[in-house]
């Protein structure tokens, strides 16, 4: 199936940000993650307050520099320039792992190479050669924080679905994602498998549903 033969716009990188943003509560401590989920900090909603925390050490972070006001001895765990708000701070990065292992995040947005329809999380490995050599901080993210929440493409450039029945590459964590939020759809992985959040204009259930190869549940 191409755009051609579609109805459907899909979301642009922006507009999935602000599709994450808008579902982010008053006073919620978050991480965003590397690649994607830092595009969130630029959407949050007006007249809420959001503390941001970064796996390298930084807790208050606030939207990306202007062009010209980059500090780059402030910035976050995907080595991007990042501001500071009022009252934000910086310190130890095995005090961020802390918070992070703690259970003191009440969200955190990661990337994703697969995930499974009950929630399993691959993220940091394809089994290539050259792939990174250890996970890092995203298993502590993704059990850590009470709620994990993706931001990925729906399908991988070869028109794959990247939630799979089970995923095939290394594991991050089991049954840890709440949401997949995709340039198409707005998914929630439960115990008996995808609920149906929300999609775009022009594309329906069936369509999303043989993109997939996966079954997905109506909300109520």
């Amino acid at each position: 199936m191409t755009m051609s033969d579609t109805s459907y716009q899909k979301r642009n990188k922006e507009q999935l940000a602000r599709r994450v943003a808008q579902d982010i509560h008053d006073g919620a401590y978050v991480n965003l993650g590397i690649g994607m989920p830092t595009l969130v900090a630029n959407h949050l909603p007006a007249g809420i307050e959001v503390i941001l925390q970064s796996e390298n050490g930084i807790l208050g972070m606030g939207p990306a520099p202007a062009a010209g006001d980059e500090d780059y001895d402030l910035i976050n765990a995907g080595k991007q320039p990042v501001t500071l708000l009022p009252g934000g701070a910086y310190f130890h990065h095995a005090d961020s792992f802390g918070m992070m292992r703690g259970g003191h995040l009440d969200i955190c947005v990661l990337g994703a190479f697969q995930v499974s329809a009950t929630g399993d999380l691959a993220n940091w490995s394809t089994g290539e050669k050259d792939a990174i050599p250890a996970v890092g901080g995203a298993m502590d993210l993704a059990i850590g924080a009470k709620q994990t929440w993706v931001m990925m493409d729906l399908l991988t450039k070869k028109g794959e679905s990247k939630v799979v029945s089970q995923c095939s590459y290394p594991i991050t964590g089991i049954a840890c994602v709440k949401r997949i939020y995709s340039e198409l759809a707005t998914l929630e992985c439960t115990p008996k498998g995808l609920l149906l959040i929300d999609m775009v204009d022009g594309l329906t259930h069936a369509e999303l549903e043989k993109m997939l190869g996966l079954p997905i549940a109506l909300a109520a």
